[in-house]
């Protein structure tokens, strides 16, 4: 009986350290705001692209993820991600979504981080051709 107790408060135990760490996807706060452009639809669309390349950051926790405006999504910047491309012989962008961010580093830094901090209004621009896939094309402040 012992032994079944000692084995129950393991499992218990590793379960409940499992439980801390990282947010989960559904635990990171979504801000669509209001877009007249983009559908919830084509703003999840991005916002996996910005989920895959914030899971490569090893110690960051992501808080929350914020549609900028479609005031963003304007010529000037559509150019912008065209320049971008850097001559890639692809369509031409047609559409350019902003993304701001909430994030903590990691407890120890490294990289481009530094320890044990929090960073807002990390900005994460995408890119597609009407309809497209979006493209991840620069991020930072």
């Amino acid at each position: 009986m012992k032994k079944i107790i000692t084995t129950l408060l393991l499992v218990i135990a590793v379960c409940g350290l499992v439980g801390c760490g990282e947010k989960t996807a559904s635990e990171v706060k979504i801000d669509y705001g209001n877009s007249t452009l983009y559908s919830e639809e084509d703003m999840d669309e991005a916002i996996d692209q910005i989920k895959a390349e914030f899971n490569t950051w090893d110690g960051c926790e992501l808080h929350s993820i914020s549609y900028g405006s479609d005031d963003d999504s304007n010529s000037e910047n559509i150019a912008w991600m065209n320049d971008l491309k850097d001559g890639e012989s692809s369509e031409p962008f047609t559409q350019c979504i902003l993304f701001k961010s909430d994030f903590h580093s990691p407890k120890k830094g490294g990289g481009a981080w530094e320890a044990d901090e929090e960073y807002t209004d990390w900005q994460w621009w995408l890119a597609r051709c009407d309809g497209g896939t979006w493209e991840l094309m620069t991020w930072g402040y």
